[in-house]
Protein backbone atom coordinates (compact mmCIF):
# COMPACT_ATOMS: atom_id res chain seq x y z
CA UNK A 1 0.00 0.00 0.00
CA UNK A 2 1.00 3.59 -0.62
CA UNK A 3 -0.51 6.57 1.16
CA UNK A 4 -0.45 10.33 1.07
CA UNK A 5 -0.31 12.16 4.40
CA UNK A 6 -1.24 15.80 4.97
CA UNK A 7 1.85 17.48 6.51
CA UNK A 8 -0.35 20.07 8.21
CA UNK A 9 -2.53 17.63 10.14
CA UNK A 10 -0.55 14.40 9.96
CA UNK A 11 -3.71 12.65 8.79
CA UNK A 12 -3.82 10.12 5.95
CA UNK A 13 -5.56 11.59 2.92
CA UNK A 14 -5.89 8.41 0.90
CA UNK A 15 -4.28 5.01 0.47
CA UNK A 16 -3.41 3.44 -2.88
CA UNK A 17 -2.78 -0.08 -4.08
CA UNK A 18 0.75 -0.36 -5.42
CA UNK A 19 1.41 -2.10 -8.70
CA UNK A 20 2.50 -5.72 -8.48
CA UNK A 21 5.47 -7.09 -10.40
CA UNK A 22 3.06 -8.43 -13.02
CA UNK A 23 1.24 -5.12 -13.12
CA UNK A 24 4.47 -3.23 -13.73
CA UNK A 25 5.44 -5.65 -16.49
CA UNK A 26 2.07 -5.22 -18.18
CA UNK A 27 2.27 -1.41 -18.06
CA UNK A 28 5.82 -1.22 -19.41
CA UNK A 29 5.04 -3.62 -22.26
CA UNK A 30 1.91 -1.65 -23.11
CA UNK A 31 3.85 1.62 -23.18
CA UNK A 32 6.54 0.05 -25.36
CA UNK A 33 3.89 -1.27 -27.76
CA UNK A 34 2.33 2.19 -27.93
CA UNK A 35 5.72 3.68 -28.79
CA UNK A 36 5.77 1.65 -32.02
CA UNK A 37 2.88 3.76 -33.31
CA UNK A 38 3.44 6.97 -31.33
CA UNK A 39 6.89 7.52 -32.87
CA UNK A 40 5.28 7.57 -36.33
CA UNK A 41 2.87 10.40 -35.50
CA UNK A 42 3.62 13.84 -36.87
CA UNK A 43 4.85 16.82 -34.90
CA UNK A 44 1.55 18.51 -35.70
CA UNK A 45 -0.46 15.67 -34.17
CA UNK A 46 1.68 15.65 -31.02
CA UNK A 47 1.60 19.44 -30.82
CA UNK A 48 -2.19 19.58 -30.85
CA UNK A 49 -2.40 17.08 -28.00
CA UNK A 50 0.24 18.91 -25.96
CA UNK A 51 -1.64 22.17 -26.43
CA UNK A 52 -4.78 20.41 -25.20
CA UNK A 53 -2.80 19.36 -22.14
CA UNK A 54 -1.65 22.93 -21.55
CA UNK A 55 -5.25 24.12 -21.69
CA UNK A 56 -6.35 21.49 -19.18
CA UNK A 57 -3.58 22.53 -16.80
CA UNK A 58 -4.69 26.15 -16.99
CA UNK A 59 -8.36 25.37 -16.43
CA UNK A 60 -7.65 23.04 -13.49
CA UNK A 61 -4.85 24.98 -11.81
CA UNK A 62 -6.70 25.77 -8.58
CA UNK A 63 -7.76 22.15 -8.07
CA UNK A 64 -4.25 20.85 -8.82
CA UNK A 65 -2.68 23.45 -6.53
CA UNK A 66 -4.96 22.34 -3.71
CA UNK A 67 -3.93 18.72 -4.32
CA UNK A 68 -0.27 19.69 -3.89
CA UNK A 69 -1.10 21.71 -0.77
CA UNK A 70 -2.73 18.69 0.81
CA UNK A 71 -0.11 16.11 -0.22
CA UNK A 72 3.15 18.02 0.39
CA UNK A 73 2.29 21.41 1.87
CA UNK A 74 2.89 23.84 -0.99
CA UNK A 75 1.09 27.16 -0.53
CA UNK A 76 -1.72 27.69 -3.02
CA UNK A 77 -0.13 30.77 -4.57
CA UNK A 78 3.04 28.87 -5.41
CA UNK A 79 1.04 25.84 -6.51
CA UNK A 80 -0.94 27.85 -9.03
CA UNK A 81 2.28 29.37 -10.36
CA UNK A 82 3.72 25.86 -10.69
CA UNK A 83 0.76 24.66 -12.76
CA UNK A 84 0.99 27.73 -14.99
CA UNK A 85 4.65 26.92 -15.56
CA UNK A 86 3.71 23.35 -16.51
CA UNK A 87 1.32 24.74 -19.11
CA UNK A 88 4.08 27.04 -20.35
CA UNK A 89 6.51 24.16 -20.91
CA UNK A 90 3.81 22.24 -22.81
CA UNK A 91 3.06 25.21 -25.06
CA UNK A 92 6.79 25.86 -25.51
CA UNK A 93 7.59 22.40 -26.81
CA UNK A 94 4.36 22.20 -28.81
CA UNK A 95 5.57 25.24 -30.71
CA UNK A 96 9.31 24.52 -30.93
CA UNK A 97 10.01 20.78 -30.90
CA UNK A 98 9.82 20.35 -34.65
CA UNK A 99 12.39 23.06 -35.35
CA UNK A 100 14.65 21.78 -32.56
CA UNK A 101 14.68 18.31 -34.12
CA UNK A 102 15.01 19.22 -37.78
CA UNK A 103 17.64 17.35 -39.76
CA UNK A 104 20.97 19.16 -39.79
CA UNK A 105 22.86 19.13 -43.08
CA UNK A 106 26.64 18.68 -42.75
CA UNK A 107 29.00 19.73 -45.52
CA UNK A 108 31.31 16.77 -46.29
CA UNK A 109 32.90 15.04 -49.30
CA UNK A 110 29.82 12.86 -49.69
CA UNK A 111 26.94 13.77 -51.94
CA UNK A 112 24.76 14.09 -48.88
CA UNK A 113 25.31 13.87 -45.14
CA UNK A 114 23.12 14.97 -42.28
CA UNK A 115 22.20 14.43 -38.63
CA UNK A 116 18.76 13.07 -37.84
CA UNK A 117 17.14 13.01 -34.39
CA UNK A 118 15.18 9.82 -33.76
CA UNK A 119 13.30 8.88 -30.56
CA UNK A 120 14.81 6.17 -28.39
CA UNK A 121 11.65 4.58 -27.00
CA UNK A 122 10.25 4.45 -23.48
CA UNK A 123 11.90 6.71 -20.91
CA UNK A 124 11.59 6.15 -17.16
CA UNK A 125 11.33 9.23 -14.93
CA UNK A 126 12.05 8.98 -11.20
CA UNK A 127 10.71 12.20 -9.76
CA UNK A 128 10.66 13.96 -6.34
CA UNK A 129 7.84 15.41 -4.26
CA UNK A 130 8.95 19.04 -3.91
CA UNK A 131 7.61 20.24 -7.28
CA UNK A 132 5.31 17.31 -7.93
CA UNK A 133 3.91 18.54 -11.24
CA UNK A 134 6.64 20.79 -12.63
CA UNK A 135 9.41 18.21 -12.27
CA UNK A 136 7.29 15.74 -14.23
CA UNK A 137 6.15 18.08 -16.98
CA UNK A 138 9.59 19.52 -17.65
CA UNK A 139 10.59 15.93 -18.49
CA UNK A 140 7.36 14.71 -20.06
CA UNK A 141 6.59 17.57 -22.46
CA UNK A 142 9.81 17.30 -24.49
CA UNK A 143 9.89 13.51 -24.15
CA UNK A 144 6.50 12.81 -25.70
CA UNK A 145 6.81 15.68 -28.18
CA UNK A 146 10.00 14.06 -29.48
CA UNK A 147 8.16 10.78 -30.16
CA UNK A 148 9.18 8.88 -27.03
CA UNK A 149 6.79 7.36 -24.52
CA UNK A 150 7.11 7.71 -20.75
CA UNK A 151 6.64 5.87 -17.47
CA UNK A 152 6.73 7.75 -14.16
CA UNK A 153 7.87 6.54 -10.77
CA UNK A 154 6.87 9.44 -8.57
CA UNK A 155 7.78 10.03 -4.93
CA UNK A 156 5.79 7.78 -2.61
CA UNK A 157 4.22 10.68 -0.69
CA UNK A 158 2.51 12.23 -3.74
CA UNK A 159 0.62 9.36 -5.40
CA UNK A 160 -2.41 11.57 -5.91
CA UNK A 161 -0.35 14.00 -7.99
CA UNK A 162 1.17 11.14 -9.98
CA UNK A 163 -2.21 9.70 -10.94
CA UNK A 164 -3.63 13.16 -11.65
CA UNK A 165 -0.89 13.72 -14.24
CA UNK A 166 -1.72 10.43 -15.96
CA UNK A 167 -5.40 11.41 -16.00
CA UNK A 168 -4.54 14.77 -17.57
CA UNK A 169 -2.70 13.07 -20.44
CA UNK A 170 -5.68 10.80 -20.99
CA UNK A 171 -8.19 13.66 -20.85
CA UNK A 172 -6.09 15.72 -23.29
CA UNK A 173 -6.59 12.99 -25.89
CA UNK A 174 -3.21 11.29 -25.86
CA UNK A 175 -3.46 7.64 -26.94
CA UNK A 176 -3.57 5.22 -24.04
CA UNK A 177 -0.11 4.27 -22.71
CA UNK A 178 1.85 7.22 -24.11
CA UNK A 179 2.31 8.26 -20.47
CA UNK A 180 1.76 5.97 -17.50
CA UNK A 181 2.36 6.09 -13.76
CA UNK A 182 3.91 3.22 -11.82
CA UNK A 183 2.87 3.11 -8.16
CA UNK A 184 5.98 1.36 -6.89
CA UNK A 185 8.58 1.77 -4.16
CA UNK A 186 12.20 2.73 -4.60
CA UNK A 187 13.35 -0.90 -4.33
CA UNK A 188 11.52 -1.73 -7.56
CA UNK A 189 13.24 0.96 -9.63
CA UNK A 190 16.29 -1.15 -10.47
CA UNK A 191 14.17 -3.80 -12.19
CA UNK A 192 12.34 -1.14 -14.21
CA UNK A 193 15.59 0.43 -15.38
CA UNK A 194 16.85 -3.00 -16.45
CA UNK A 195 13.64 -3.85 -18.32
CA UNK A 196 14.48 -4.30 -22.03
CA UNK A 197 11.67 -1.98 -23.11
CA UNK A 198 13.00 0.94 -21.04
CA UNK A 199 15.64 2.73 -23.10
CA UNK A 200 16.69 5.59 -20.78
CA UNK A 201 16.09 7.07 -17.34
CA UNK A 202 15.96 10.53 -15.83
CA UNK A 203 16.02 11.28 -12.12
CA UNK A 204 15.56 14.41 -10.07
CA UNK A 205 16.41 13.86 -6.43
CA UNK A 206 19.20 13.40 -3.94
CA UNK A 207 22.81 12.78 -4.87
CA UNK A 208 22.72 9.36 -3.20
CA UNK A 209 19.66 8.34 -5.22
CA UNK A 210 21.29 9.64 -8.39
CA UNK A 211 24.39 7.56 -7.84
CA UNK A 212 22.29 4.42 -7.43
CA UNK A 213 20.29 5.08 -10.57
CA UNK A 214 23.42 5.95 -12.57
CA UNK A 215 25.08 2.75 -11.41
CA UNK A 216 22.14 0.61 -12.49
CA UNK A 217 21.74 2.45 -15.80
CA UNK A 218 25.45 2.13 -16.46
CA UNK A 219 25.37 -1.61 -15.80
CA UNK A 220 22.96 -2.02 -18.72
CA UNK A 221 24.42 0.81 -20.82
CA UNK A 222 21.36 3.04 -20.78
CA UNK A 223 21.43 6.81 -21.06
CA UNK A 224 20.54 8.76 -17.92
CA UNK A 225 20.08 12.41 -16.98
CA UNK A 226 20.47 13.36 -13.32
CA UNK A 227 19.40 16.59 -11.60
CA UNK A 228 20.51 16.18 -8.01
CA UNK A 229 21.06 18.19 -4.85
CA UNK A 230 22.52 21.64 -4.52
CA UNK A 231 23.96 24.08 -2.01
CA UNK A 232 23.69 27.18 -4.13
CA UNK A 233 26.04 30.05 -3.20
CA UNK A 234 24.90 33.66 -3.52
CA UNK A 235 27.74 36.19 -3.59
CA UNK A 236 26.97 39.63 -2.14
CA UNK A 237 29.69 42.01 -3.32
CA UNK A 238 30.31 45.41 -1.77
CA UNK A 239 28.83 47.33 -4.70
CA UNK A 240 25.53 45.41 -4.55
CA UNK A 241 22.17 47.05 -3.89
CA UNK A 242 21.88 45.48 -0.44
CA UNK A 243 18.18 46.07 0.21
CA UNK A 244 17.22 44.64 -3.16
CA UNK A 245 19.65 41.75 -2.74
CA UNK A 246 18.19 40.92 0.67
CA UNK A 247 14.64 40.76 -0.74
CA UNK A 248 15.75 38.61 -3.67
CA UNK A 249 17.84 36.30 -1.51
CA UNK A 250 14.93 35.80 0.89
CA UNK A 251 12.62 34.92 -1.98
CA UNK A 252 15.21 32.47 -3.28
CA UNK A 253 15.63 30.85 0.12
CA UNK A 254 11.96 30.56 1.10
CA UNK A 255 10.38 29.40 -2.17
CA UNK A 256 8.58 26.12 -1.52
CA UNK A 257 9.47 26.46 2.21
CA UNK A 258 13.13 26.18 1.22
CA UNK A 259 12.62 22.72 -0.29
CA UNK A 260 14.28 23.29 -3.64
CA UNK A 261 17.46 21.90 -5.17
CA UNK A 262 18.14 25.32 -6.67
CA UNK A 263 17.07 27.23 -3.60
CA UNK A 264 19.48 29.91 -2.38
CA UNK A 265 21.35 28.31 0.52
CA UNK A 266 24.75 29.84 1.27
CA UNK A 267 24.99 33.64 1.36
CA UNK A 268 28.60 34.73 1.00
CA UNK A 269 29.05 38.38 1.92
CA UNK A 270 32.20 40.52 1.72
CA UNK A 271 33.04 41.96 5.11
CA UNK A 272 32.68 45.65 4.18
CA UNK A 273 28.92 45.21 3.76
CA UNK A 274 28.38 42.10 5.86
CA UNK A 275 26.53 43.58 8.83
CA UNK A 276 24.40 45.89 6.73
CA UNK A 277 23.32 43.04 4.47
CA UNK A 278 22.72 40.75 7.46
CA UNK A 279 20.42 43.35 9.01
CA UNK A 280 18.34 43.70 5.82
CA UNK A 281 18.33 39.95 5.19
CA UNK A 282 17.33 39.06 8.74
CA UNK A 283 14.49 41.55 8.57
CA UNK A 284 13.16 40.04 5.35
CA UNK A 285 13.48 36.46 6.59
CA UNK A 286 11.87 37.33 9.92
CA UNK A 287 9.01 39.06 8.12
CA UNK A 288 7.94 35.80 6.47
CA UNK A 289 4.99 33.90 7.92
CA UNK A 290 4.29 30.19 7.94
CA UNK A 291 1.07 28.28 8.41
CA UNK A 292 -1.73 26.47 6.59
CA UNK A 293 -0.78 26.37 2.89
CA UNK A 294 -4.41 27.01 1.96
CA UNK A 295 -4.32 30.35 3.82
CA UNK A 296 -3.71 33.08 1.19
CA UNK A 297 -2.01 35.36 3.71
CA UNK A 298 0.91 33.11 4.68
CA UNK A 299 4.35 33.06 3.05
CA UNK A 300 5.14 29.37 3.28
CA UNK A 301 3.62 26.10 4.39
CA UNK A 302 5.05 23.19 6.33
CA UNK A 303 7.84 20.93 5.21
CA UNK A 304 6.62 17.86 3.35
CA UNK A 305 6.80 15.61 6.42
CA UNK A 306 7.69 15.64 10.09
CA UNK A 307 10.66 13.39 9.35
CA UNK A 308 12.12 15.89 6.90
CA UNK A 309 11.56 18.71 9.43
CA UNK A 310 13.36 16.74 12.14
CA UNK A 311 16.27 15.93 9.83
CA UNK A 312 16.67 19.63 9.01
CA UNK A 313 16.61 20.58 12.69
CA UNK A 314 19.32 18.02 13.42
CA UNK A 315 21.53 19.69 10.81
CA UNK A 316 20.91 23.09 12.41
CA UNK A 317 21.60 21.77 15.91
CA UNK A 318 24.80 20.05 14.78
CA UNK A 319 25.99 23.28 13.14
CA UNK A 320 25.28 25.30 16.30
CA UNK A 321 27.11 22.73 18.38
CA UNK A 322 30.17 23.32 16.17
CA UNK A 323 30.01 27.10 16.57
CA UNK A 324 27.37 28.47 14.22
CA UNK A 325 25.19 31.18 15.75
CA UNK A 326 21.42 31.45 15.35
CA UNK A 327 20.32 34.95 14.35
CA UNK A 328 16.62 34.08 14.05
CA UNK A 329 14.64 30.83 14.16
CA UNK A 330 16.38 27.55 14.79
CA UNK A 331 13.69 25.91 16.95
CA UNK A 332 10.87 23.54 16.09
CA UNK A 333 7.62 25.37 16.80
CA UNK A 334 5.30 23.94 19.43
CA UNK A 335 2.38 23.34 17.11
CA UNK A 336 0.83 20.60 15.03
CA UNK A 337 2.27 20.11 11.57
CA UNK A 338 5.70 19.73 9.99
CA UNK A 339 6.59 23.41 10.34
CA UNK A 340 10.01 25.00 10.63
CA UNK A 341 10.55 28.75 10.97
CA UNK A 342 12.68 30.90 8.66
CA UNK A 343 16.15 30.56 10.16
CA UNK A 344 19.37 32.52 9.68
CA UNK A 345 22.73 31.14 10.83
CA UNK A 346 25.99 33.07 10.89
CA UNK A 347 29.58 32.20 11.78
CA UNK A 348 29.14 29.21 9.49
CA UNK A 349 32.41 27.38 8.82
CA UNK A 350 33.67 24.29 6.95
CA UNK A 351 32.95 21.10 8.86
CA UNK A 352 29.42 22.19 9.77
CA UNK A 353 26.33 20.72 8.08
CA UNK A 354 25.25 24.30 7.33
CA UNK A 355 28.42 24.75 5.25
CA UNK A 356 29.03 21.28 3.81
CA UNK A 357 25.57 19.80 3.29
CA UNK A 358 22.36 20.70 1.55
CA UNK A 359 19.81 22.15 3.99
CA UNK A 360 16.43 21.31 2.48
CA UNK A 361 14.26 23.81 4.27
CA UNK A 362 14.00 27.51 5.21
CA UNK A 363 17.49 27.80 6.73
CA UNK A 364 20.05 30.31 5.42
CA UNK A 365 23.81 30.08 6.05
CA UNK A 366 25.46 33.53 6.03
CA UNK A 367 29.22 33.47 5.57
CA UNK A 368 31.52 36.49 5.95
CA UNK A 369 34.54 36.71 3.63
CA UNK A 370 37.34 39.22 3.21
CA UNK A 371 36.87 40.10 -0.45
CA UNK A 372 35.62 39.06 -3.87
CA UNK A 373 38.43 36.56 -4.39
CA UNK A 374 37.60 34.72 -1.18
CA UNK A 375 33.89 34.87 -1.98
CA UNK A 376 34.49 33.00 -5.24
CA UNK A 377 36.67 30.45 -3.43
CA UNK A 378 34.01 29.77 -0.79
CA UNK A 379 31.29 29.59 -3.44
CA UNK A 380 33.17 26.81 -5.22
CA UNK A 381 34.16 25.06 -1.98
CA UNK A 382 31.35 22.53 -2.24
CA UNK A 383 30.70 19.13 -3.74
CA UNK A 384 27.61 20.54 -5.44
CA UNK A 385 27.35 22.56 -8.64
CA UNK A 386 23.72 23.23 -9.54
CA UNK A 387 23.12 26.98 -9.29
CA UNK A 388 24.84 30.17 -8.13
CA UNK A 389 24.18 33.91 -8.12
CA UNK A 390 26.17 37.14 -7.95
CA UNK A 391 24.86 40.47 -6.65
CA UNK A 392 26.75 43.53 -7.80
CA UNK A 393 26.21 46.97 -9.27
CA UNK A 394 28.96 46.29 -11.81
CA UNK A 395 27.13 44.11 -14.33
CA UNK A 396 30.15 43.52 -16.52
CA UNK A 397 32.19 42.22 -13.59
CA UNK A 398 29.32 40.13 -12.22
CA UNK A 399 28.67 38.59 -15.62
CA UNK A 400 32.31 37.56 -15.94
CA UNK A 401 32.25 35.97 -12.48
CA UNK A 402 29.04 34.10 -13.36
CA UNK A 403 30.36 32.92 -16.72
CA UNK A 404 33.94 31.97 -15.97
CA UNK A 405 34.54 31.64 -12.23
CA UNK A 406 31.57 29.94 -10.60
CA UNK A 407 31.40 26.15 -10.82
CA UNK A 408 27.72 25.57 -11.45
CA UNK A 409 25.35 24.71 -14.27
CA UNK A 410 23.09 27.77 -13.83
CA UNK A 411 24.50 31.18 -12.80
CA UNK A 412 22.38 34.31 -12.36
CA UNK A 413 23.27 37.96 -11.82
CA UNK A 414 21.14 40.04 -9.41
CA UNK A 415 18.36 37.45 -9.28
CA UNK A 416 17.71 34.10 -7.69
CA UNK A 417 18.22 30.94 -9.74
CA UNK A 418 15.15 29.51 -11.44
CA UNK A 419 14.38 27.18 -14.33
CA UNK A 420 12.92 28.42 -17.62
CA UNK A 421 11.69 26.26 -20.53
CA UNK A 422 13.82 28.35 -22.92
CA UNK A 423 17.09 27.76 -21.05
CA UNK A 424 19.05 24.54 -20.45
CA UNK A 425 18.89 23.41 -16.85
CA UNK A 426 21.19 21.06 -14.92
CA UNK A 427 24.31 20.81 -12.80
CA UNK A 428 27.88 19.61 -12.53
CA UNK A 429 29.89 17.79 -9.87
CA UNK A 430 27.59 15.96 -7.43
CA UNK A 431 24.61 17.94 -8.67
CA UNK A 432 24.39 15.60 -11.64
CA UNK A 433 24.84 15.66 -15.39
CA UNK A 434 22.84 16.12 -18.55
CA UNK A 435 20.43 18.93 -19.28
CA UNK A 436 16.70 19.47 -19.26
CA UNK A 437 14.62 22.10 -21.06
CA UNK A 438 15.43 24.21 -24.15
CA UNK A 439 16.69 22.66 -27.37
CA UNK A 440 19.43 20.92 -25.38
CA UNK A 441 17.01 19.05 -23.13
CA UNK A 442 14.81 17.59 -25.86
CA UNK A 443 17.86 16.02 -27.54
CA UNK A 444 19.02 14.12 -24.43
CA UNK A 445 16.81 11.13 -25.19
CA UNK A 446 17.21 11.03 -28.94
CA UNK A 447 19.35 8.89 -31.18
CA UNK A 448 21.57 11.53 -32.76
CA UNK A 449 21.95 9.63 -35.98
CA UNK A 450 24.47 10.31 -38.74
CA UNK A 451 23.17 9.57 -42.24
CA UNK A 452 25.56 9.58 -45.22
CA UNK A 453 24.77 9.11 -48.89
CA UNK A 454 27.70 8.48 -51.25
Amino acid sequence: MMKSVNPVTGETIQTYETHSEKGVEKIINSVDKRWQTWRKTTFLQRSELLQNLASLLKSNKEELARLMAHEMGKVLREGIAEIEKCAWVCDYYAGNAESFLENEAIDTDFSKSFVSYQPLGTVLAVMPWNFPLWQVFRFAAPTVMAGNTAVLKHASNVPGCALAIEDLFREAGFPENVFRTLLIGSKQVEAVIKHPAVKAVTLTGSTSAGKKVASVAGSVLKKCVLELGGSDPYLILEDADLKSAAKTCTAGRLVNAGQSCIGAKRFIVVENVYYEFLEYFTYEMNNATFGDPCDPDITMGPLASAGLRDELHEQVAASVKKGAEVVIGGDKPDRKGAYYPPTVLENVKPGMPAYDEELFGPVASVIKVKDEKEAIHVANDTEFGLGAAVFSGNLKKAEKIAETQLQAGCCFVNDFVKSDPRLPFGGIKESGFGRELSSHGIKEFMNIKTVVVK
